[in-house]
């Protein structure tokens, strides 16, 4: 046996690992020859006929597109004119994303975090793919880490139609599929580019038509997941200025280095390079995912074709002056201290120094920055304090407990320190049952054994269970930030973030109440300090406060908050007031968890993961 491999037993793992990693790293780097050939392959193999020979790529009319005219005809340069529309529900967010790519005349550049292989992510996909047959340019650019991950579809989908091109954003080691040793290896050799991911997410249209928010392409963010569903937020802008500053933001991602062709990838080259030559040219087609529902498909591809239904919808937007889109740059990471690669995070910065009276924030994640927590500290210590209302996930209600742990942990500063008003949105809301109502009308009722299960369910007898994933900020009740930005240390420091930012009165009234309904008592519990008094209580209190204080070892279990239920026929008042604990009842910290591990885990995150603060 060589000499070099005959390691004493306690070392072998570890020397095992730097192998890997060296092979791992030896390996990285373009495939060069392979990736000429693969391009040369995909040249030759893509199709190129189109279906529609006219000048408008017989695009579908479309009332947006008439407003995006509208708006152009009646801008100026110091007085521009918007269209904007907040899309609550994910049904209606998947129906007009299908009409607009059939509306497209031109181009169709989308931007997202996740794109999955389920119901959703491959009817947008189909979608694009006959926009390029009818000879619309089509741009995708997806996030590598949380993109699809099945080699096969990457494969098709290169060699598709020449009119659709679609890139990852910072593979890792030249691949588009991270395996775990390669996860492993990413973390150990290159940890701060592996940490720094694209969370943007925008769709736009001819640089005219855009939508912004917290949705990705997966059916849990449009109503379509029958166990978990996000309650997100969206804006739909329709006008020149802030289309040609969403072009410009997609734009400079899609050209930067990190930004790669799927023919610069290893692993989709040599499945390209395995494939059966092609004679002809593959159909521009992609097969459907096994088990995918074509009847609840073809229920909203004939409710895209329906332009009474989106006339109605239409007729829901608001004329505004001017809508700025913000974007963070891609070497966002880069250079830490510069201002400039930071534009949408620091924006929401100077935007909320600037409160006077109210903030509403609604987020998923109540974890925040150092910058963040300066912020609001110094408007709770002003002279007459800014009234601050957070809507945010319950453990119930949430797909990280790891960072809802860490949000448990500082419930008593966001309370005392910064004075907040926290709601956690509960996993079986009161008015889901309306949700059900109008997705049923909008679908024709396809769809109603999907969602007939909607209802206040404990979690230990199943159902479909909601989340919130929005992310938005209504400030003073004129201006509303809707984006991609969760208001937490990984969107202020490693991941890129985009969004609107729109100061009009009618708009901030209408997301506000949306806010407040997630946060009213059916929909949430409210969280206020325990009602507790004596010298125990205020010792139970000191020791609750330096184990938070605490790095490690934050394993005091009696915490200072809890959650609250209105209880029948009261009166919301908020905590503090006259009144409050007589029309509230405690129901502890984790109401409506019935899986005892879940709450052990939660607690022993929060006792030792103050450090993973910025990473999570």
């Amino acid at each position: 046996m060589s000499a070099a491999l005959d390691w004493p037993a306690p070392c072998r793992p570890a020397r095992l690992l730097l192998l890997v990693l060296g092979v791992l790293l030896g390996a990285c780097g373009v495939n060069r020859p392979l990736a000429r050939q693969a391009l040369a392959r995909v040249a030759q193999e893509q199709a190129r006929d189109l279906d529609c020979a006219r000048a408008d790529h017989c695009a579908q009319a479309s009332p947006y597109v008439e407003l995006a005219e509208r708006a152009r005809a009646a801008s100026t340069e110091a007085a521009p004119v918007h269209y904007v529309d907040a899309l609550e529900q994910g049904n209606e967010a998947l129906l007009l994303r299908l009409h607009l790519i059939r509306a497209a005349r031109h181009s169709i550049d989308i931007q997202t975090f996740i794109w999955a292989e389920d119901d959703a992510g491959w009817l947008v996909l189909d979608e694009l793919i006959r926009a390029a047959r009818r000879g619309v340019k089509v741009r995708i650019l997806a996030d590598q880490l949380f993109a699809l991950d099945d080699v096969d579809w990457l494969a098709r989908i290169a060699r598709t139609h020449v009119n659709l091109e679609f890139r990852l954003y910072n593979p890792t080691f030249d691949e588009a599929v991270t395996q775990p040793v390669e996860f492993a290896a990413s973390i150990v050799c290159c940890f701060s580019r592996f940490n720094q991911r694209m969370h943007n997410k925008l769709f736009l249209i001819d640089g005219a038509i855009g939508i912004a928010g917290g949705r990705n392409y997966e059916n849990r963010y449009f109503d379509w997941d029958q166990r978990f569903d996000y309650r997100d937020r969206e804006l739909l802008v329709a006008g020149a200025q802030a289309g040609a500053q969403m072009q410009a933001s997609f734009d400079r991602f899609w050209n930067h280095p990190r930004a790669v062709p799927l023919t610069r990838l290893n692993d989709v080259n040599a499945r390209i390079m395995r494939a059966a030559a092609a004679a002809p040219a593959p159909a521009p087609t992609l097969a459907a995912p096994a088990g995918t529902d074509m009847t609840r498909i073809e229920a909203l591809r004939a409710r895209a074709l329906d332009a009474t239904a989106l006339a109605a919808l239409a007729r829901r937007v608001l004329q505004v002056g001017t809508v700025h889109y913000f974007s963070d740059a891609p070497g966002k990471t880069a250079r830490a201290d510069d201002p400039a690669l930071r534009a949408l995070t620091a924006r929401i910065g100077e935007l909320l120094q600037q409160a006077r009276d109210e903030v509403v924030l609604e987020t998923p994640y109540l974890v925040f920055s150092r910058s963040a927590r300066r912020v609001f500290r110094s408007l709770h210590k002003r002279p007459e304090p800014v009234r601050v209302i957070v809507s945010t996930n319950s453990l119930a209600a949430t797909d990280a407990f790891y960072v809802y742990a860490l949000s448990y942990k500082y419930k008593k500063r966001y309370l005392r320190r910064y004075g907040f008003q926290i709601h956690e949105f509960k996993p079986f809301p009161a008015d889901a049952a309306q949700f059900v109502a109008d997705y049923d009308a909008l679908s024709g009722g396809a769809n109603r054994g999907h969602y007939g299960r909607y209802a206040q369910t404990p979690l230990k007898r199943g159902g479909v269970r909601l989340g919130l994933h929005a992310k938005s900020l209504v400030i003073d009740g004129s201006t509303t930030i809707i984006g991609s930005h969760n208001f937490d240390p990984r969107s202020d420091d490693y991941n890129t973030e985009s969004g609107f930012i729109v100061s009009d009165r009618a708009l901030a009234a209408r997301v506000r109440a949306a806010v407040l309904l997630d946060a009213a008592p059916q929909n949430a519990w409210v969280i206020a300090p325990r009602q507790r008094s004596g010298m125990l209580a205020r010792l139970n209190e000191s020791i609750a406060d330096v184990s938070a204080a605490l790095p490690l070892f934050d394993l005091w279990p009696f915490r200072y908050a809890s959650s609250f239920e209105l209880k029948p026929g009261c009166v919301p008042t908020p905590p503090g007031t006259a009144g409050f604990y007589a029309c509230h009842q405690d129901v502890g910290d984790f109401p409506e968890v019935d899986r005892p591990l879940k709450k052990i885990y939660t607690r022993i995150v929060t006792a030792f993961g103050a450090g993973l603060v910025g990473i999570l």
